[in-house]
Formats: structure tokens, C-alpha cells, sequence
């Protein structure tokens, strides 16, 4: 099973990835549990909410990988959070780190911020997107994980992710 987690900054187009892939490739998608979590919290979220979404992404990857066939496509990864966290917070729950240190997945698709931004009661920084790009390629590069930077329009996004994917599918012979 290969997994990727699909990872960058707000309004880069990673759900619709998401699911054009899943579909592609006849699996299942993670989508990112944050969405529900906010959407019914009825305060500012805290550090606690962060680590608690950490949490609840986790479990709901765990449970659709049993349904995923040969790939798994993750919406969003721990790296998200924890950018989120030091971004809102200056801080990262250890949990997250400790799980971010134990992520496996085959390729992270980094989302380049050059599709415009949609605006969404969730999101928070459209002015900071070039910001928070050379942050996750940072993070990207320090952990040593292999990840591919998937820019243009939506089209060109699909492509070149499949190019990516279809290589390591070819690579493990699935």
C-alpha cells in the first residue's frame, strides 16, 4: 500500500486533489478532519484543538485504510499541523511531533500557491501563502521525506501528481 499525503498551505487546492486521485486510482481519500472539528466548535479553537484534530486525523486515516486499494491519499498530514500550531500558537504539542517523527507515507505532494485564493469562513492567511509554502518545503527538506512540488492549474496539477504516483506504483510493482 502506498500512502501520500497530499500537504501545503490554505486554498492550494488539496482537497480537490484529493478526490480527483481517489478517484483515478479507484481508492478511498483522507480528507482533512479539521474541517469538521471547526465547523462545529462554537469558540476560537486552542493548542488543545490542534492536538485533539492530530487525534481525530489519525484515527479516521486509520479506519479508511482498510478500504483503500494499493493507494491511500491523505488530504492533509501531521506536518499541517504542526506548521498550524507554531504559526497560531509558537508552539507544537509533543504528541504531534512524536507521530509526526513516525509518519510513513511513500510521497508528500507539496501544493504550490499559484492557483488563486477562494475565500472560506476556515481559512485565515491569503496574504501568506508564499510564507507558509517555504515553510513546508523547509520542514519537507529537514525531515528528509521524499515530496514533489505540484504547481499550475487544476489540470496540470492532476497530471503531474499522477506522474508522480504512477512512478512509485511502477517502482513497488502495484
Amino acid at each position: 500500500m502506498l500512502k501520500i499525503a497530499i500537504t501545503g498551505p490554505e486554498s492550494t487546492g488539496k482537497s480537490t486533489l484529493s478526490a480527483q486521485l481517489a478517484s483515478h486510482y479507484q481508492t478511498v481519500w483522507v480528507p482533512e478532519y479539521a474541517r469538521t472539528y471547526i465547523a462545529d466548535l462554537n469558540r476560537e479553537y486552542t493548542l488543545a484543538d490542534i492536538e485533539a484534530i492530530a487525534r481525530g486525523q489519525l484515527q479516521l486515516e486509520q479506519q479508511l485504510l482498510c478500504s483503500a486499494k494499493n493507494v491511500l491519499i491523505s488530504d492533509t498530514d501531521l506536518l499541517v499541523l504542526k506548521i498550524w500550531s507554531e504559526h497560531a500558537f509558537g508552539r507544537t504539542p509533543q504528541f504531534i511531533l512524536d507521530k509526526l517523527a513516525q509518519q510513513d507515507y511513500n510521497l508528500y505532494l507539496l501544493m504550490g500557491v499559484d492557483l488563486p485564493w477562494e475565500p472560506d469562513p476556515q481559512r485565515e492567511h491569503p496574504h501568506l501563502r508564499q510564507y507558509f509554502y517555504d515553510w513546508y518545503k523547509r520542514e519537507l527538506e529537514t525531515i528528509g521525506v521524499p515530496f514533489a512540488e505540484i504547481t499550475g492549474q487544476q489540470q496540470e496539477r492532476f497530471i503531474n501528481a499522477r506522474y508522480h504516483i504512477d512512478a512509485l506504483l511502477q517502482q513497488h510493482k502495484l
